[in-house]
């Protein structure tokens, strides 16, 4: 192996995978059909662990290298990285595997298609935080995985979700639990609390906005909370986001119309939005500080 000269200013913070701010959606729920970085990685987008800085470091070989090899190749080293003073290996078959089943990612011919460096420094990055989520004595449960997969893929069933993946029961099962190590890690280090992602409300049938109903009125006085005052059937106080948005609706306890449901549901997913962006900063800040004394020095197999 010779190495690449791949090269990339440890300064500069990456940010790679890291949302900016949500819209809000028309559904939130995730299709199994979704490719399997995305899908296992929604940590990518949920607690935005593929974000941070590495220094890769060039050696002095030639960067002439295959685009391919073949299946005794696969457990070559292709990079080493260092991290909290231990250094690890890196093999063709690992970062592979991290997208799905050998047998899904084989070329016609058999051979394989050498990892991108991208793929190289996910891969990389994800065991430098789950190294650090260990030494913090970080771990999960059967249940807390299970738990994990639910709320991100709609299922617990790893057979099934691997499937659609083309992984294998364990394989999808290890991969979630490692999702579920980093979500507890952020979650353990990110002070922001994010509320729970609002639900839009249903609208009627005919399609008219005008359309009133107590239902619509209960939507809105849960997500506005304390700014309404049931027991004087009206606001609480004039300086709420809420009452801001809404003021020039007819509220009441017991009905309100579709059109301020939905400017309700508005303003919740912009609190919403607001609180997940600062927590998603606060994370690749806390990421970009344990990578910025990581360094990976990527190789490439020579022709």
């Amino acid at each position: 192996m010779a190495d690449s000269t791949i090269k990339k200013d440890s300064t500069k913070e990456g940010t790679a995978n890291t949302p900016g701010t949500p819209k809000a959606p028309k559904a939130a729920k995730r299709p199994l059909g979704t490719p399997i970085w995305i899908a296992i990685c929604v940590v990518a987008l949920v607690v935005g662990i593929l974000c941070g800085h590495f220094l890769l470091s060039s050696g002095s070989g030639a960067a002439t290298g295959k685009t391919t090899m073949s299946e005794s190749d696969l457990d070559s080293t292709i990079a080493t990285y260092m991290y909290s003073g231990s250094s690890h290996a890196i093999t063709a078959r690992e970062v592979i595997e991290q997208n799905g089943s050998l047998d899904n990612q084989a070329n016609s011919d058999g051979s394989y298609n050498v990892p991108s460096a991208d793929d190289i420094l996910s891969y990389a990055r994800n065991k430098a935080v789950l190294a650090e989520a260990e030494s913090q004595g970080v771990t999960v449960s059967d249940d807390d995985v299970s738990q994990y997969a639910q709320s991100t893929l709609g299922t617990d069933d790893y057979a099934t979700i691997g499937s659609n993946y083309g992984l294998d029961e364990d394989a999808t099962k290890s991969l979630l639990h490692d999702a579920a190590v980093i979500k507890k890690l952020r979650d353990s280090v990110v002070t922001t609390t994010v509320p729970d992602q609002p639900t839009a409300p249903t609208a009627p049938s005919d399609g008219n906005e005008d359309t009133t109903s107590a239902d619509y009125a209960q939507y809105i006085i849960n997500l506005a909370g304390d700014e309404w005052d049931s027991a004087n059937n009206t606001w609480a106080s004039t300086d709420g986001t809420y009452y801001s948005a809404l003021s020039t609706y007819s509220i009441s306890n017991d009905s309100a119309s579709y059109a301020a449901a939905e400017q309700a549901y508005y303003v919740a997913y912009s609190n919403y939005s607001t609180a997940a962006s600062q927590a998603s900063r606060e994370w690749t800040t806390y990421v970009n500080g344990l990578l910025s004394n990581a360094s990976i020095q990527i190789s490439s197999l020579t022709v």
